[in-house]
């Protein structure tokens, strides 16, 4: 199995190559990344020289480098996790956004169809395509579930652009018969994440005494899952998902933002011997997001009933090991803060 990840340097695809490379030694993993702001090759230190590892620095929206890619790997399988997906990032520059989750992903399936249908067709080919659950819009119901057959109604260019890029992986199951699946997935969290998102940032600024901005009242509830059991199921999606369809990956295990940044404030101030409350009168209320979604919520009952997968841990035990995490690795979070990450790799990587 030769089997390309995008956006293997992220924080969720970097979990999801270390899994692969390690349960898998008979795969040759390729990790493509544009080594964009968000990806981080110091997230694979540990693999970085596997044997069955290779880095290919690389832009999705670069469709003349995807077919040459292709044309010489003789690939069998795309995990396609490379992504914009930040939404206040997208609200400034939705163009961005188009171009990666759109343009991105369609200059992918046409390398994959093209490649594939030259070199024997689709048999033993997988296109495996890993969203959000963004793509939904925002529950109101305190009873409602997302469920894969919930319709869409994105709210944000971030997960509009997701949403397109998702109908385009089935119009091309339909119309090319590619063979592909899909995923959509709540909340991550755990180690590596990148410091825009509000687990790390929260911890960031507690540890350093900077405000804990905070959306609004901070009432929108998210479903929140450990990343190692994302990649866990995207393993089991990959290997075991029925071509065509769509799996929601979940938590159960729903939080309001505000009640996240207090059991993160009581957490910090125990594992810094701070006095208890001391983080929490760091907290800030700030004006809230535009078109901020109030609740997302995921029934996972489908990948868990066919597929024999769950998550693994509750939020409090993943929650204290990544806080863990995060303490332990200063380093990681300073030269990810300063920028300092993005000089080193891009040069290393300048002239490949």
């Amino acid at each position: 199995m030769k089997l390309l990840i995008t956006g293997g340097a992220g924080f969720i695809g970097s979990h999801v190559v270390r899994l692969f490379v390690t349960k898998y030694p008979e795969y040759q993993i390729y990790n493509l990344d544009a080594l964009t702001y968000a990806g981080n090759l110091a997230n694979l230190k540990d693999i970085e020289n596997a044997p069955n590892y290779t880095f290919i620095k690389g832009d999705i929206t670069d469709a003349k480098f995807l077919e040459d890619m292709f044309a010489e790997l003789s690939l069998d399988g795309v995990i396609h996790l490379a992504a914009e997906s930040h939404v206040d990032r997208s609200i400034t520059d939705p163009m961005s956004f188009v171009m990666t989750n759109v343009v991105g992903t369609v200059n992918l399936l046409n390398a994959a169809k093209n490649s594939w249908a030259s070199t024997g067709g689709f048999e033993g080919k997988r296109f495996y395509h890993v969203s959000t659950d963004e793509v939904y819009g925002s529950l109101h119901n305190p009873e409602d579930f997302f469920t894969e057959e919930t319709p869409y109604d994105p709210q944000s260019p971030y997960s509009a652009s997701k949403a397109a890029s998702d109908h385009f992986v089935r119009a091309y199951g339909n119309t090319y018969k590619l063979p592909v699946v899909l995923s959509n997935c709540s909340n991550n969290y755990g180690p590596n994440h990148f410091p825009e998102k509000l687990i790390p940032l929260m911890i960031h600024n507690i540890q350093t005494n900077k405000p804990l901005p905070v959306y609004g009242k901070g009432e929108n509830v998210r479903d929140w899952l450990f990343v190692v059991d994302h990649a866990r199921a995207i393993d089991a999606v990959f290997h075991k998902g029925k071509e065509g369809e769509t799996y929601n990956i979940g938590g159960f295990n729903e939080w309001k933002n505000i009640d996240i940044v207090h059991l993160l404030c009581g957490i910090m101030d125990r594992k810094l011997g701070r006095p208890e409350g001391t983080s929490a009168q760091l907290i800030t209320y700030v004006t809230d997001r535009a078109g901020h979604d109030l609740r997302y919520a995921i029934d996972a009952h489908k990948i868990m009933n066919e597929l024999g997968w769950e998550p693994s841990l509750q939020f409090a035990e993943g929650l204290e090991k990544t806080v863990d995490w995060f303490l332990a690795n200063q380093e990681w979070m300073d030269n990810v803060t300063s920028g300092a990450y993005q000089s080193y790799y891009q040069g290393m990587y300048a002239n490949r």
